[in-house]
């Protein structure tokens, strides 16, 4: 058996693929347009145009739209008054303690929220708990209280501010009317 040479070493049959040379002149088959075709968006480099159907009223505008986004709405995270007492009885919580959103989180009774934790009056609590928590329903905070615990909520609206830092104009206008309103 002979040695293996080292100018005799290469890749096996297959393995490498030349890329394919446009423009190299009419006869070789992609010359001129490269095999793009001619004119338009598709002949350009990198375009693919989402949702076009050549001039057709694309799905999308078809489609009748429904509701909206309120941008300025807030996001809480709910929970009812039956889900605290039913992790009161398995244990997630104790009876007496100060329950937070953190402590609510951490029990995995809530997920993640911009703005908070609100609780709602759904279902009964038999144990006294305290809560400081973004908000809460009328019916909650009168079934913690008659529980013999106490809400605190601490949710406040974020304002639009100015560049300087100061409320934006409308809510500046508000602040006004409410400071007549009060003094007469």
């Amino acid at each position: 058996m002979d040695a293996m040479k080292l100018n005799e070493i290469r890749n096996n049959e297959g393995a490498t693929k030349s890329h394919t040379r446009v423009g190299r002149g009419s006869s070789s088959g992609l010359g001129k347009t490269c095999g793009r075709g001619v004119k338009g968006a598709k002949a350009r480099a990198g375009s693919s145009i989402e949702g076009f159907e050549g001039g057709q009223m694309p799905l999308h505008m078809r489609l009748p739209k429904r509701g909206f986004f309120n941008h300025f709405g807030n996001d809480f995270a709910v929970i009812n008054l039956g889900r605290i007492q039913a992790a009161l009885d398995s244990g997630k919580l104790k009876a007496g303690d100060t329950v937070t959103s953190a402590t609510l989180k951490e029990a995995g009774m809530v997920g993640g929220s911009a703005n908070g934790v609100r609780l709602l009056g759904k279902g009964e609590l038999k144990a006294g708990l305290n809560f400081e928590i973004a908000g809460a329903s009328a019916s909650a905070i009168a079934a913690v209280e008659k529980a013999g615990g106490s809400v605190k909520t601490t949710f406040v609206k974020v304002v639009h501010m100015d560049r300087k830092g100061n409320p934006g104009k409308k809510v500046q206008r508000r602040q006004k009317a409410a400071e007549k309103k009060s003094a007469g």
